[in-house]
Order: C-alpha cells, then sequence, then structure tokens
C-alpha cells in the first residue's frame, strides 16, 4: 500500500516504514505529523484518485530528526562591471519516517 501526498510545495509517494525528506515541518523529533492532503491512495487490488484530494484519507509520521540538506553555492556575476555575489545555503528539512496510510 502506498500513496501521493503533497507538502512543502512538492509530491512524495509514500509507503509504510519509509523514511523520506519533506520541507522543514515545524515539530520536535518523536511528534505525530498527519499530512491530509492525499492526492492518491493505492491498496493491494484498488486505486483510488482524488479531484483533486482524496477524501477522508489521511498519512502519519513520526519525526525523526530536523536536518539541514546539502550546501548550494550562488553565484552572480556580471562581466567587465567588476560585480561578484557568491553566497551558500542549505535547505531546512525535516526527515520522517511513514507510520500509517488510512483512507
Amino acid at each position: 500500500m502506498y500513496a501521493v501526498i503533497k507538502t512543502g510545495g512538492k509530491q512524495y509517494q509514500v509507503a509504510v516504514g519509509e523514511t523520506h525528506d519533506f520541507e522543514k515541518i515545524e515539530g520536535a523529533r518523536g511528534d505525530a505529523v498527519t499530512f491530509d492532503q492525499v492526492l492518491m491512495v493505492r491498496d493491494d487490488d484498488s486505486i483510488r484518485i482524488g479531484a483533486p484530494l482524496v477524501e477522508g484519507a489521511t498519512v502519519t509520521g513520526t519525526i525523526v530528526e530536523q536536518t539541514k540538506g546539502p550546501k548550494i553555492t550562488v553565484f552572480k556575476m556580471k562581466r567587465r562591471k567588476g560585480y561578484r555575489r557568491k553566497i551558500g545555503h542549505r535547505q531546512p528539512l525535516t526527515r520522517m519516517k511513514i507510520t500509517d496510510i488510512a483512507g
């Protein structure tokens, strides 16, 4: 059984027992989070596709840790003008373990 959920402006395919990195979700380690924006649920013998959401379907997960993604370098330059800017960025992420798919 798996589901497709929407969070942080992205869509993820999740199944029970899997661990995923999502855009930062507020909470501490061990907190339970419920996702109600479920776009599709596939059971062993049936598929339910929402228009746009599946009615009554929820996905529950537990926060494993709050972490950061890999560092990226942003470099801007205008030729012949002496303009150069270099900055870095690390996206905050939440690592979650999916515990239940209901609906």
